[in-house]
């Protein structure tokens, strides 16, 4: 029989539900609240302290993929021994003070963003725990083992975001720009929400694309006859431009992907506005 899965002190499931937090503060442009959550990560995911290495053990689980049977058993004994090595009384306490600063420097809300591999971060949590039965333990890590050995495209945390899920998540987005989200404004959303599980590749790929096709369109723009009447739009025309083109060795970070969406919502209306000529 399975124990309670208790979120609040699922190590991964906290790191990663401030990961979230942190990606809407940004797209909200909100700094306070992306200070507050990173001084919380770093406060209590510092190197050598217990939520570090307890998020280690559930990490070297969840973040592997293409992995054979066997070296995924031999992970799973070790992540386990790890875990339990740690000093359980001072994790405990660590738990009670990083659930305490969420409550009160962020909200309690924290503990309902989504998660997209939120199954697995539960089966981990009850697979490191003494209180799991002996059958559970081993009917949970062979399905773990089952996500481990799988192509990273084709495991839960790759998984596309449902309908639901990602307009909840980009509500506060449209809040600051009342406008609904283009396909592509969706899909760099996605995929941002999604590179936490496979080290941005998928993210890298795409923007790719994007900053060519984005390029493209704004270029295109400067034959419009409102461009080539006016200088001033002309000149920040070129301006964004000149930005998209810094961006092609820049690593992803919070500036590139404001910058990204905004030009996406400048494009679309470039095209709302061809449309209607």
């Amino acid at each position: 029989m399975k124990i309670k899965h208790n979120k609040k002190r699922n190590t991964a499931f906290v790191y990663e539900a401030l990961v979230r937090e942190i990606t809407v503060a940004v797209i909200k442009n909100d700094s306070e609240t992306k200070e507050k959550a990173v001084a919380i990560i770093k406060k209590h995911f510092k190197p050598n302290s217990a939520l570090k290495r307890h998020l280690e053990c559930y990490r070297s689980l969840y973040e592997s993929h293409n992995m054979d049977a066997k070296t995924s058993e031999k992970i799973i004994r070790e992540a386990k021994l790890a875990s339990r090595l740690l000093d359980t009384q001072g994790l405990f306490v660590g738990h009670s003070d990083l659930i305490d600063d969420v409550n009160k420097e962020l909200s309690p809300s924290v503990f309902n963003n989504f998660v997209p591999n939120y199954k697995t971060l539960a089966s981990i949590y009850q697979i490191f725990s003494a209180e799991t039965t002996p059958k559970s333990a081993v009917i949970l890590e062979n399905q773990l083992i089952s996500t481990m050995t799988a192509a990273a495209k084709g495991g839960e945390e790759l998984e596309p975001i449902d309908n639901l899920a990602l307009t909840s998540f980009v509500t506060k987005f449209n809040e600051k720009y009342e406008s609904t989200l283009s396909e592509q404004q969706k899909n760099l959303l996605n995929l941002y929400i999604s590179s936490f599980a496979d080290n941005s590749l998928t993210l890298k790929s795409f923007l790719n694309e994007e900053i060519g096709r984005l390029k493209a369109s704004v270029g295109q723009s400067l034959e419009m006859a409102e461009f080539k009447e006016d200088e001033d739009m002309r000149e920040k025309a070129k301006k964004i431009i000149e930005i998209l083109e810094g961006f092609g060795n820049s690593q992803i970070d919070d500036k590139l992907l404001i910058t990204v969406l905004k030009t996406q919502e400048l494009v679309k209306e470039l095209v709302i506005n061809v449309d209607n000529d």
